[in-house]
């Protein structure tokens, strides 16, 4: 019977306590925690001074490709002793490559693997209907490095920082993952960055901004900010500095995360109207708390009918950038419909 897979901070627990199991399978689609983990088991389960002789990577591929690593070859090295350490690693990537027959072959070492050796088979893409999958798979040896939750990153934010050696404040958090995504690689580039430029201390809301001031990802928000409050001659500047910077190619980008935020006000405007609150809001919009504060403010600037009239021009003004309009003219004159038309008062 095939038991659950690992997750990989069980994996890391082993490594702490340098017990690890003979063998492993890698795989899932959170790339970046996957290979931070083999990184990790690199300079902490090897000694810097014996990694030549006792760590070794090999490659998954057709036979007869110049880049494939045969079967055989990973069995000798693995049944290998270690020298000058107590461990050897090996690593395979590209498992997914070998076909089945060659996947084959490597069954009778998991049936009597060598404990000096940890051997790490790493896979985009396997099939547990094939033998050696359904091998590792049931022998509980298989880790699963899945995608993080919504609800999981601003955890991982704080982790990630407290590892390097610093605090950073939930709000900034809020504010790091609102700008640069749920890509865990890019995340983890921007809190090193903190760390370079702040060092050892608490980093608030502030200090993100700061980082964050001269980045494409920063002057979008930026600009919907200045549209969300109609502040027309503000968000006027903000967009020729943004097509200063990034060139008119990205006024599809804009046109989209714009249209978004018209409905993400529409969206508020309605559910607190009908009584809603920003528990409320929260849950009905997937946002956290910081967000839907913002979007609370941005919405008393509007009534339904505007932001009804702003997603028609949105559709509009589409049409003329992909008709070959000056983007700049018409970039201008939308959020100058935008945000100084008034509705009538009912």
């Amino acid at each position: 019977m095939a038991k659950e897979p690992l997750a990989p901070e069980y994996v890391l627990g082993q490594l702490k306590k340098g017990r690890l199991f003979p063998f492993y399978l890698f795989y899932g689609p959170d790339r970046f925690s996957l290979e931070k983990s083999i990184k990790d088991l690199r300079e902490d389960f090897i000694p810097e001074g014996a990694r030549d002789f006792n760590l070794q990577v090999f490659y998954g591929g057709k036979p007869g490709l110049p880049e494939t690593s045969h079967p055989a070859d990973i069995i000798d090295a693995a049944r290998s002793l270690p020298f000058m350490c107590q461990n050897r690693l090996i690593i395979v990537r590209m498992t997914q490559d070998y076909p089945a027959a060659s996947l084959e072959s490597l069954i009778p070492y998991l049936e009597n693997p060598v404990d000096s050796t940890c051997l790490i088979f790493v896979s985009s893409n396997p099939d547990f209907r094939i033998k050696f999958y359904r091998k590792i798979k049931e022998s509980g040896r298989a880790v699963n490095f899945k995608k993080l939750y919504d609800n999981q990153i601003i955890p991982w934010i704080r982790k990630m920082a407290r590892d390097m050696g610093f605090h950073i404040e939930e709000e900034a958090c809020d504010y790091l993952k609102q700008i640069v995504g749920d890509s865990l690689m890019e995340l983890f580039s921007e809190i090193e960055k903190l760390y370079i430029r702040y060092g050892q201390k608490t980093i608030g809301i502030k200090e993100v901004k700061e980082l964050a001031i001269n980045s494409r990802t920063f002057t979008i928000f930026e600009l919907l900010d200045k549209i969300s409050l109609k502040r027309s001659s503000d968000a006027i500047g903000v967009l020729n500095r943004f097509l200063e910077e990034e060139g008119d190619k990205v006024s599809g980008s804009l046109m989209g995360m714009l249209n978004r935020q018209i409905r993400l006000l529409w969206s508020t405007l309605s559910i607190l109207n009908e009584g809603g609150r920003q528990i409320d809001l929260n849950k009905k919009l997937k946002l956290q708390p910081f967000q839907t504060q913002k979007l609370i403010k941005q919405s008393k600037k509007w009534r339904p009918d505007e932001l009804e009239r702003a997603l028609n021009l949105l559709y509009k003004t589409d049409g003329l950038i992909k008709s070959g309009a000056n983007k700049l003219l018409v970039l201008e004159n939308l959020i100058l419909s935008i945000c100084l038309y008034k509705s009538p008062v009912r």
